[in-house]
Parts: C-alpha cells; sequence; structure tokens
C-alpha cells in the first residue's frame, strides 16, 4: 500500500465515521474504496468492519446528552443487535465467498434503495408513530434483530434500516432516535468485529491491519465530527455521494 492509497482509506474512514452518526450508509465509502483498491471482498468487508467500530463509539459518545433516560430500552434492543450480529458474521465466514459476491450487490441495491428512500421514510414514521411501550415490544426487538443480521454479514444502511425501524416504533423525538441508532449500531460493530478477531486468532482468516488502523483513526475523528457539525451539512449532499459511491461498487461487482 502506497502514501496515496493509505491517504484515500484514511479519508474514506472519515467520510464513512461522519456518514454513519448522522444518516447510516458509511461503508458504502469505505467498502468500494478497498475493492477498488484491490482487497478482496471479504477481506474488505472484514477488515472495513472491524475499523468502522471506533467510529460507531465515537458518534455514540457524541450523541450522549439525547441517551440520557434510554439505558433500559437500549439493554433490551442491545441484546438482539448482538445476537443478530452474531448470526450475520457467523453466515460471513461460514458461507463461501462466491455467495459473497452474488449477495452483496443486492444488499448493495437495498441499501441504495432506502438512502434515498429516507425523507419518505422520516415522514411516514413521523406521521405512523403509535407505540406506548418506551421499548416497542417484541416486533421491534425481532427487527433490529434482523438489521443486526443484516449488519453483521455486510453492514451498510444498517443505520437507516434501525432508525426507520426505531422512528416507527418508539414514541421519542427523533434525535434521541438516532442516538439510540448510534448505539445499537455500534453493539453490531462491535460484535461482528470481536467475532472476525477471534476467528482470526484462531483459523487465521484474512484481516489488513493496516486498513483497519487507517479506517479506524479515520472514523474515529468522522463520527466526533458527525455529531457536531452533521446537521449544518444539506442532507441531499450526503445522499448524492453516498448514491455515487454505492453505484461504483455495484458497478464494480458486476463487472
Amino acid at each position: 500500500m502506497d502514501v496515496l492509497e493509505a491517504a484515500a482509506i484514511l479519508g474514506a474512514g472519515v467520510a464513512a465515521g461522519g456518514i454513519n452518526t448522522i444518516v447510516g450508509s458509511g461503508s458504502l465509502i469505505t467498502f468500494p474504496t478497498l475493492v477498488a483498491l484491490g482487497f478482496p471482498p471479504v477481506v474488505a468487508n472484514v477488515s472495513n468492519n472491524i475499523g468502522l467500530v471506533p467510529g460507531s463509539a465515537s458518534g455514540a459518545y457524541g450523541y450522549r446528552r439525547e441517551l440520557a433516560g434510554q439505558r433500559g430500552r437500549l439493554v433490551k434492543l442491545g441484546s438482539a443487535s448482538l445476537a443478530g450480529a452474531l448470526i450475520g458474521a457467523t453466515l460471513l465466514l461460514a458461507l463461501p465467498a462466491e455467495a459473497f459476491q452474488v449477495i452483496v450487490p443486492v444488499l448493495i441495491v437495498i441499501a441504495l434503495v432506502l438512502v434515498v428512500a429516507q425523507p419518505r421514510l422520516q415522514k411516514w414514521m413521523l406521521a405512523h408513530r403509535t407505540a406506548d411501550r418506551p421499548d416497542g415490544g417484541l416486533g421491534l426487538w425481532l427487527g433490529v434483530l434482523g438489521a443486526g443480521m443484516y449488519g453483521g454479514y455486510f453492514g451498510a444502511a444498517q443505520g437507516i434500516i434501525l432508525i426507520a425501524l426505531l422512528g416507527i416504533t418508539l414514541s421519542d423525538d427523533l434525535q434521541r432516535v438516532n442516538a439510540a441508532k448510534n448505539v445499537l449500531a455500534a453493539v453490531v460493530n462491535g460484535s461482528a468485529a470481536l467475532l472476525f478477531i477471534g476467528t482470526w486468532l484462531l483459523a487465521g482468516i484474512s484481516i489488513s491491519w493496516l486498513a483497519v488502523l487507517l479506517i479506524a483513526v479515520g472514523a474515529t475523528i468522522g463520527g466526533l465530527l458527525g455529531a457536531r457539525l452533521g446537521r449544518r451539512i444539506p442532507a441531499p449532499l450526503l445522499r448524492g455521494v453516498i448514491v455515487v459511491v454505492g453505484l461504483a461498487a455495484l458497478v464494480q461487482f458486476l463487472s
């Protein structure tokens, strides 16, 4: 890896950390960057997941004021995120690499649709909040479990899935919902990362630790910046960048 490639990964990490904190879908920046630089897709995905963990944590920390009073809710929903992440990460490691090549383009398309549809999803969820349970009940727990499986396997747009589920189900301020989303996404990324690292230690799966380090540093900076400055960045601009990068990743996979 030369200096320019390292700078590209670091910059992608900063962008992904900020985007994950504000919107979700940061993996649609870092993952295609790694693939474009020649990393095998599964290695890129695993390295990207581990590298984004500090950014998820810094984004959650940046929203700490909005997390006040949500401990019970997050403990319950966090168990779903933990279980889902371990299932998804296990599937990633257990299925052949060829399956990843087939499944990921589908997930990228789903992610891009969610990115484009997010404003409509937010309007819809604000108009249909009918929940009176602070933890959202069994339906939300199962939904968070499914989002965790998605995030443990690939991860792009899991934040958008989570904020849609939480926003529709919980009667709470959208910023508090976004704060809860950041915590649950951090649980997913962290749980999957621990499984990947454990498998690396025991079975020697391939991980690019230099890429992990560069993404981790960038994502930590981006997560803190996203929590402070994200509301000043026009959402359409963010969505446009994500869609362009995601389409480039899709073309790369299908070519």
